[in-house]
Protein backbone atom coordinates (compact mmCIF):
# COMPACT_ATOMS: atom_id res chain seq x y z
CA UNK A 1 0.00 0.00 0.00
CA UNK A 2 1.20 3.43 -0.57
CA UNK A 3 0.21 6.70 1.62
CA UNK A 4 0.45 9.79 -0.11
CA UNK A 5 0.41 13.00 2.27
CA UNK A 6 -0.46 16.42 0.02
CA UNK A 7 1.69 19.47 1.60
CA UNK A 8 1.33 17.80 5.00
CA UNK A 9 1.53 20.82 7.95
CA UNK A 10 1.47 19.32 11.10
CA UNK A 11 4.78 17.27 12.40
CA UNK A 12 3.38 14.77 14.57
CA UNK A 13 0.43 13.51 12.53
CA UNK A 14 3.51 12.90 9.62
CA UNK A 15 5.50 11.36 12.10
CA UNK A 16 2.19 8.91 13.46
CA UNK A 17 1.83 8.28 9.98
CA UNK A 18 5.05 6.78 9.54
CA UNK A 19 4.73 4.96 12.41
CA UNK A 20 1.37 3.35 10.83
CA UNK A 21 3.48 2.89 7.21
CA UNK A 22 6.01 1.11 9.47
CA UNK A 23 3.72 -1.34 10.99
CA UNK A 24 2.21 -2.29 8.31
CA UNK A 25 4.58 -2.07 5.71
CA UNK A 26 2.92 0.57 3.65
CA UNK A 27 5.37 2.98 1.62
CA UNK A 28 4.61 6.74 2.58
CA UNK A 29 5.12 9.31 -0.24
CA UNK A 30 5.50 13.28 0.84
CA UNK A 31 4.53 15.83 -1.43
CA UNK A 32 6.11 19.28 -1.04
CA UNK A 33 5.91 22.04 0.17
CA UNK A 34 6.04 20.78 3.79
CA UNK A 35 4.47 22.71 6.08
CA UNK A 36 7.55 21.85 8.74
CA UNK A 37 11.14 20.78 8.28
CA UNK A 38 11.66 17.07 7.75
CA UNK A 39 14.06 17.28 10.92
CA UNK A 40 10.98 18.85 13.53
CA UNK A 41 11.53 17.06 16.91
CA UNK A 42 7.40 16.88 16.85
CA UNK A 43 7.45 14.63 13.90
CA UNK A 44 10.26 12.19 15.23
CA UNK A 45 9.20 12.13 18.37
CA UNK A 46 5.99 10.94 17.25
CA UNK A 47 7.27 8.63 14.75
CA UNK A 48 9.22 7.32 17.49
CA UNK A 49 12.34 5.43 16.58
CA UNK A 50 10.28 3.86 13.23
CA UNK A 51 11.27 6.14 11.30
CA UNK A 52 14.36 3.46 9.94
CA UNK A 53 11.42 1.14 9.26
CA UNK A 54 10.01 3.43 6.77
CA UNK A 55 10.12 3.15 2.83
CA UNK A 56 9.49 7.02 2.18
CA UNK A 57 10.00 9.05 -0.32
CA UNK A 58 9.75 12.98 -0.95
CA UNK A 59 8.74 14.98 -3.91
CA UNK A 60 9.12 18.56 -4.78
CA UNK A 61 4.89 18.97 -5.78
CA UNK A 62 2.03 17.01 -7.18
CA UNK A 63 2.82 17.01 -11.07
CA UNK A 64 6.43 15.58 -10.44
CA UNK A 65 4.78 12.46 -8.35
CA UNK A 66 1.58 11.74 -11.19
CA UNK A 67 4.40 11.26 -13.70
CA UNK A 68 6.83 8.47 -11.76
CA UNK A 69 3.40 6.69 -11.17
CA UNK A 70 3.49 3.14 -12.91
CA UNK A 71 1.40 2.64 -15.67
CA UNK A 72 -2.15 1.58 -14.90
CA UNK A 73 -1.55 3.11 -10.74
CA UNK A 74 -4.43 3.18 -8.61
CA UNK A 75 -5.03 6.23 -6.94
CA UNK A 76 -7.70 7.44 -4.73
CA UNK A 77 -8.43 10.55 -2.96
CA UNK A 78 -9.47 10.31 0.38
CA UNK A 79 -11.34 13.63 1.01
CA UNK A 80 -14.92 14.60 2.69
CA UNK A 81 -17.42 14.89 0.27
CA UNK A 82 -16.80 12.58 -1.83
CA UNK A 83 -19.32 10.27 -4.05
CA UNK A 84 -18.33 7.14 -2.27
CA UNK A 85 -17.64 5.63 0.96
CA UNK A 86 -13.67 4.58 1.43
CA UNK A 87 -15.33 0.74 2.27
CA UNK A 88 -17.29 0.25 -0.93
CA UNK A 89 -13.86 0.58 -2.44
CA UNK A 90 -12.27 -2.10 -3.98
CA UNK A 91 -8.88 -1.70 -2.85
CA UNK A 92 -5.86 -3.80 -4.47
CA UNK A 93 -2.24 -4.08 -2.73
CA UNK A 94 -0.23 -1.53 -4.63
CA UNK A 95 -3.16 0.90 -4.96
CA UNK A 96 -2.05 4.86 -3.81
CA UNK A 97 -4.38 6.33 -0.95
CA UNK A 98 -4.02 10.49 -1.26
CA UNK A 99 -4.50 12.63 1.43
CA UNK A 100 -4.34 16.51 1.80
CA UNK A 101 -3.70 19.08 3.86
CA UNK A 102 -5.29 19.56 7.09
CA UNK A 103 -6.10 22.67 7.38
CA UNK A 104 -7.49 22.65 3.93
CA UNK A 105 -7.63 19.22 2.27
CA UNK A 106 -6.93 18.06 -1.46
CA UNK A 107 -7.99 20.82 -3.84
CA UNK A 108 -11.49 20.74 -5.86
CA UNK A 109 -10.37 20.96 -9.04
CA UNK A 110 -7.71 17.32 -7.92
CA UNK A 111 -11.15 16.14 -6.78
CA UNK A 112 -13.75 16.67 -9.34
CA UNK A 113 -11.14 15.55 -11.75
CA UNK A 114 -11.06 11.89 -10.40
CA UNK A 115 -14.62 11.60 -9.24
CA UNK A 116 -14.64 7.85 -9.81
CA UNK A 117 -11.77 7.78 -7.38
CA UNK A 118 -12.68 10.44 -4.81
CA UNK A 119 -13.80 8.57 -1.37
CA UNK A 120 -15.11 10.01 2.22
CA UNK A 121 -15.22 8.71 5.36
CA UNK A 122 -18.34 8.98 7.00
CA UNK A 123 -19.53 11.33 9.87
CA UNK A 124 -22.72 10.91 11.39
CA UNK A 125 -22.77 14.07 13.65
CA UNK A 126 -22.95 16.83 11.42
CA UNK A 127 -21.64 19.35 14.06
CA UNK A 128 -17.99 17.64 13.43
CA UNK A 129 -15.73 19.73 11.50
CA UNK A 130 -13.58 17.01 10.72
CA UNK A 131 -11.18 14.00 11.78
CA UNK A 132 -7.63 14.22 12.90
CA UNK A 133 -5.19 13.72 9.57
CA UNK A 134 -3.34 10.44 11.04
CA UNK A 135 -6.41 8.78 12.34
CA UNK A 136 -8.05 9.06 8.75
CA UNK A 137 -4.84 7.51 7.40
CA UNK A 138 -5.25 4.74 9.51
CA UNK A 139 -9.00 4.17 8.89
CA UNK A 140 -8.55 3.84 5.36
CA UNK A 141 -5.27 1.71 5.42
CA UNK A 142 -6.68 -0.95 7.44
CA UNK A 143 -9.82 -1.28 5.17
CA UNK A 144 -7.08 -1.60 2.15
CA UNK A 145 -5.14 -4.05 4.54
CA UNK A 146 -8.49 -6.03 5.16
CA UNK A 147 -9.61 -6.16 1.92
CA UNK A 148 -6.03 -7.53 0.58
CA UNK A 149 -5.84 -10.61 3.12
CA UNK A 150 -2.80 -8.09 5.16
CA UNK A 151 -0.61 -10.82 3.69
CA UNK A 152 1.06 -13.47 6.10
CA UNK A 153 1.96 -11.48 8.79
CA UNK A 154 3.85 -13.37 11.54
CA UNK A 155 3.40 -11.98 14.73
CA UNK A 156 5.67 -11.61 17.91
CA UNK A 157 4.49 -14.54 19.42
CA UNK A 158 5.32 -16.69 16.34
CA UNK A 159 1.48 -16.90 15.13
CA UNK A 160 0.59 -16.25 11.38
CA UNK A 161 -2.12 -14.31 10.64
CA UNK A 162 -4.29 -12.49 8.74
Amino acid sequence: MNIVLVEPEIPPNTGNIARLCAATGSALHLIEPLGFQLDDRQMQRAGMDYWRLVTWRRWANWPVFVASLPAGARVWFIEQGGPQGYSEAAFGPDDYLVFGRETTGLPRQLLETHRDRWLYLPMPNPEARSLNLSNCVAIVVYEALRQTGFGAVESVDGKTSP
